[in-house]
């Protein structure tokens, strides 16, 4: 690849080469840049977010939610997604497990000396089409070079910020819930390791990255006979997987947590890899799935409106929450036999998110 089509020190430099950049692929590939009057077109020092006062008149004690997230990712174009797409949809998720409508993101980029400009344009689209999919625009940003030398490939960091009228929080859990899983776990970690090491045995496979507003949304407006929200509790199982997920939320909330082996949505190439590789799929990390605690009188009609969705169509109810061993998870065999699910103690499949 010719050299102009290249990363240069320069492109960060503040000069013409660096507003060349902003302007010709990253602005140019980005669709929705305003949430209030300044937005990222204007390239001022920061951008404004209007808030909607319908709104904040129904819910007078509404909250912003805030998150922050930086993503590593190897290989950075894998089955399924990319880089980009998974720093948007990390940081919507992160909004959306917390009940939090998402306004807008801000995104940052550090690039390394001799990255393909091609590349970062494909990113750029990448962001571009999973903010626009739940319609939130990408309002502010930053772009650092750095020597090639220093960094092997791109990091993206991406704020973003949301709103709700009551926090749904990941220790909420009481006992009596049920505990869902909105899809197939362990695809996202699965596909990038495939594709990373070049196996062929689950070469179909691909990440469940997604961003997931859409599909949580009509769920928090569902309420139990007494009034109260339906879901209790929710976790968006990226590193540590599912595992990780569940003891947080099961310490958290001074609850123990079952989950039945056999109700767990793992894909017979996730499970066969596994086994393989003597990995465990409840330590795998995923990009679109939630972990949901709901209300037991609930459970069943929130499942229905999840499958209604693309994204929750594999949704499952996998265990409860009982009252023993608090800040537990125990898994069920199909058997009836039990284990502890630990927390994990490294990163099985590094360089995922």
């Amino acid at each position: 690849m010719a050299k102009e089509n290249r990363i240069s020190m320069e492109h960060g430099a503040g000069g013409q080469l660096m507003q060349s950049l902003i302007g010709e692929i990253i602005l140019k590939n980005l669709t929705n840049t305003k949430a209030g009057t300044v937005g990222l077109e204007s390239l001022d020092d920061g951008a404004t977010i209007a808030l909607d006062r319908s709104f904040l008149s129904d819910n007078p004690n509404a909250e912003l939610v805030m998150t922050t997230d930086s993503h590593v990712v190897k290989p950075i174009f894998f089955p399924g997604g990319d880089i980009g797409k998974v720093a948007v949809c990390g940081a919507v998720n992160d909004l959306a497990v917390m009940g939090a409508k998402p306004l807008a993101v801000s995104s940052g980029m550090i690039i390394p000396e001799g990255f393909s400009i091609t590349d970062l344009e494909k990113i750029v689209q990448s962001m571009d089409a999973a903010l626009n999919e739940i319609g939130v625009p990408l309002i502010t940003g930053d772009t650092k070079t750095i020597e090639g030398t220093a960094l092997d490939s791109i990091i993206i960091n991406i704020a973003a910020i949301g709103i709700c009228d009551a926090p749904v929080r990941d220790c909420g859990l009481r006992a009596g819930d049920k505990i869902i899983v909105s899809g197939f776990i362990a695809d996202h970690g699965m596909a990038l390791l495939t594709k990373r090491e070049g196996f062929e045995f689950n070469s179909d496979l691909e990440s469940d990255t997604a961003p997931l507003w859409k599909m949580i949304e009509p769920i928090l407006d569902v309420k139990t006979a007494d009034g109260k929200r339906a879901v209790t509790a929710m976790k968006d199982p990226t590193r540590g997987g599912v595992a990780d997920a569940l003891n947080e939320m099961a310490q958290k909330s001074k609850v123990c947590i079952r989950v039945y082996e056999e109700k767990l949505p793992i894909r017979e190439t996730v499970h066969v890899s596994c086994e393989m590789l003597g990995l465990d799929p409840l330590e795998i990390a995923n990009e679109g799935k939630a972990i949901i605690g709901v209300h037991h009188d609930c459970a069943e009609y929130v499942l229905g409106l999840l499958k209604q969705h693309s994204y929750g169509r594999d949704a499952a109810v996998i265990g409860e929450v009982v009252d023993e061993k608090p800040g537990k998870v125990i898994l069920v065999s199909a058997l009836g036999s039990t284990r502890y699910v630990d927390v994990p103690t490294g990163d099985p499949i590094p360089r995922v998110c």
